[in-house]
């Protein structure tokens, strides 16, 4: 565990810098699409398959397959309140969705294949219901305690739900890793300093990101148990970063689709 607690606390404060900075470079969606990658789900499985083996690691990381569903509903659920409230009231929001979801998928138990379906079509249509939101106006520049606080409450968010986790049973860890941890920061520092738009560019690149997400984790759910750990690590990083890769061309072209609410209210 000693490695396992270095990994978190050394790489969540890089990922979080680079994931801010990217976004005060390219734009909020970059940012949430970047940290739609597994950057804490990844280890914490990696981690299992070491501790506990490649039987219990493969149940979480099917687990975790689902959870990708209830990041979804955290995203449609903040990005829809955020047109209206506040940070707080929005991360409450999207906590309650993450957590009613995971309540909900506690007792379900799918082969692989259906669940990474199911999640393709739930990301797919968390992508239409989200609202329409322009690219955040220009901000003034950051406080010099903003990156560092990001920084802090990223990592203590990683080593709480990462610490807690490993005793609770293989498919509920992997129902709650998948917890937005960076995107949730990032959504909500974003909503601070530009609003409810800036907050949903976040959440949308969250969603296209989470495509390479769910077939990191079909790869494990299928392979660990019949590959080993390594390799199948190996075809599921090489499989997220290719589909990745696909997703960037719509992270880059910031298109929006237009809710009925914003049609009619236009007509």
């Amino acid at each position: 565990m000693t490695l396992s607690l270095l990994l978190k606390v050394v790489v969540t404060p890089v990922l979080i810098a680079i994931a801010t900075l990217a976004g005060r470079r390219w734009g909020d969606r970059l940012s949430g699409w970047l940290v739609g990658l597994p950057l804490t789900s990844g280890p914490v499985v990696f981690f299992l398959a070491i501790e506990q083996g490649s039987g219990f690691a493969a149940r979480a990381a099917l687990a975790v397959l689902l959870g990708t569903i209830s990041q979804a509903a955290f995203a449609v659920a903040y990005g829809w309140t955020a047109t209206r409230s506040g940070w707080a009231a929005a991360a409450l929001a999207g906590c309650a969705a993450f957590a009613l979801a995971t309540i909900g998928f506690r007792p379900v138990s799918l082969p692989a294949l259906p669940s990474f379906a199911l999640v393709t079509g739930s990301l797919i249509l968390a992508i239409l219901l989200m609202p329409r939101s322009r690219p955040a106006a220009d901000r003034a520049p950051a406080p010099a305690w903003d990156l560092p606080l990001r920084i802090v409450v990223a990592t203590g968010l990683v080593v709480s739900l990462t610490g807690i986790a490993p005793a609770i049973g293989a498919h509920l860890t992997g129902l709650l890793s998948p917890f937005p941890v960076y995107a949730g920061v990032l959504a909500i520092f974003a909503h601070r300093q530009g609003g409810g738009d800036a907050a949903n560019n976040v959440l949308k690149g969250l969603l296209l990101g989470l495509f390479s997400f769910g077939a990191f984790f079909l790869v494990l759910s299928v392979g660990l148990s019949r590959l080993g750990t390594g390799l199948t690590f190996l075809l599921a990083t090489v499989s997220a970063l290719a589909i990745q890769g696909l997703t960037l061309k719509a992270v880059r072209s910031g298109g929006d689709r237009r809710s009925p609410r914003d049609l009619s209210s236009r007509s």
